[in-house]
């Protein structure tokens, strides 16, 4: 645990929260700026800044908890849909690893902006693949 770290003190009950589900691993909390009623954060007790620094029985926790909580949403408020999403990088604001697990509905303002020119992307798929490829071992 990094004692300056506000994820840390979140995931590890230092800090006030409203715990929907945890384990030895992890802490799943409602987020305190939901999107959708039900918006919950999965975080890592131990600290990970970001995905890549997560240790591989971490991971899987954090997996099976969004499917566990996928559900439980599913079943108390029937949306129309569920979005898991993690930010990492300059995209996350925690500098803590989390990831977002909330209930999704027709009209509800949250939305994927794509880039406006995609065409480039598009045409470039099998050089893509060949970069990536060459890297994946």
């Amino acid at each position: 645990m990094e004692k300056d770290c506000l994820g840390c003190k979140l995931a590890n009950g230092k800090m006030s929260a409203h715990v929907v589900y945890e384990n030895d691993r992890i802490t799943c909390i409602l987020d305190h700026e939901p999107l959708n009623e039900g918006h919950i954060l999965i975080m890592p007790k131990k600290h990970y800044a970001d995905l890549s620094e997560l240790d591989d029985k971490t991971s899987i926790e954090i997996m099976k908890a969004s499917t566990k909580l996928a559900k439980l949403l599913t079943h108390v408020y029937e949306p129309d849909g569920i979005t898991v999403i993690q930010n990492s990088g300059l995209f996350n604001d925690l500098d803590h690893y989390h990831m977002h697990v909330f209930p999704r509905y027709i009209g509800d303002g949250f939305s994927w902006v794509e880039p406006e020119d995609k065409k480039r992307n598009r045409e470039r798929l099998k050089e893509t693949l060949e970069k990536l490829l060459q890297q994946v071992s």
